[in-house]
């Protein structure tokens, strides 16, 4: 282990992996004895799954301890004695080599494109032999889903977003929080409360806790909008180039309020609000701000033809 990493205080990361597969524990044993409304992934299993070594195999289960994917207590113990058949072993191998093309790519971009140097320096020296081995969950049999999906630089609007970074985190949400709190119904008062619970999962900052309801108050216009639109048939051409483009605006709108809450979460803090939106506003930032927004907008139209050449190809 390098001396970088000795410096680095890993039981805050320990612990808050933990904590969620303490609560996906507590909650499905709960729901598996109340016989809860609620959905349950592997809802048929026996009582003596939810025994405390199989407790213990689920919290310190090794290839997903720190790093994830994230899996609920039913999905990890219905697949002990019943390995997954869903991957091949030929796919692990595919998945295998396409991590490592992976690697090799972002090795080679970052000696040509320097802009993350500007951040930090050295983090392959902050590799233990544990986060190499994460890779290893395929092996063993134990299916867990895609932590990313798909590209997050080709997601235009914030639901898109959440549900492919981090997709595993997003379920468990979904699962303990969004579901029990209501769901669809109270969507409005929903992300409050499950922003607020990833905020103070990731550490107790205020920083974090703005970046959460800064998000939230971005979020309410997306969900506001996306029911208006489903009360609208589009069916002229006109109209749906118009359509469209107001899809884009609100996509390059989108993408930088998500970059304006994570400047503001992650870097200046919610003491530089007014830092920052005055640099934005000031006569020499509206030229960047409108260059960012015109990026953001042409960006939002490419996922568009992306996701129409998607449709049409399959």
């Amino acid at each position: 282990m390098w001396v970088k990493l000795e410096k680095v205080d890993t039981r805050h990361l320990v612990a808050i992996a933990v904590a969620l597969r303490m609560i996906s524990f507590g909650c499905d044993y709960h729901w598996a004895q109340k016989d809860s409304r609620f959905d349950q992934e592997e809802r048929s299993l026996e009582e003596d799954k939810y025994s405390y070594i199989i407790y213990l195999c689920y919290l310190l289960y090794a290839p997903l301890y720190i790093a994830g994917p994230i899996i609920s207590f039913n999905a990890f113990a219905s697949q002990i004695d019943r390995p997954q058949n869903t991957y091949l072993p030929k796919d692990v191998a595919l998945y295998g080599l396409t991590w490592a093309f992976s690697l090799c790519l972002v090795e080679l971009i970052t000696h040509f494109f320097y802009y993350n140097a500007f951040a930090t320096s050295g983090l392959w020296k902050q590799l233990s032999a544990l986060d190499v081995f994460i890779i290893g969950y395929g092996l063993n049999g134990i299916e867990a889903p895609e932590n990313m999906p798909k590209c997050i630089n080709n997601c235009h609007n914030l639901e898109s977003f959440w549900k492919s970074w981090h997709a595993s985190f997003n379920k468990w949400l979904v699962r303990y929080l969004y579901i029990p709190l209501g769901g669809a119904q109270t969507k409005l008062l929903n992300v409050w409360v499950i922003f607020t619970f990833v905020a103070i999962w990731h550490d107790l900052e205020w920083k974090l806790l703005s970046w959460a309801w800064l998000t939230c108050i971005f979020f309410i216009p997306e969900i506001l909008l996306k029911s208006a639109a489903k009360a609208f048939k589009v069916e002229s051409t006109f109209w749906k180039f118009f359509f469209e483009e107001l899809s884009a605006i609100s996509g390059a709108v989108t993408i930088t309020c998500l970059m304006i809450a994570n400047l503001v979460g992650f870097v200046v803090g919610p003491s530089g609000i007014n830092f920052l939106i005055s640099g934005f506003l000031h006569k020499e930032g509206l030229p960047v701000l409108a260059g960012i927004f015109f990026t953001f907008y042409l960006g939002t139209k490419l996922m568009f033809h992306i996701r129409d050449a998607r449709q049409k190809s399959s």
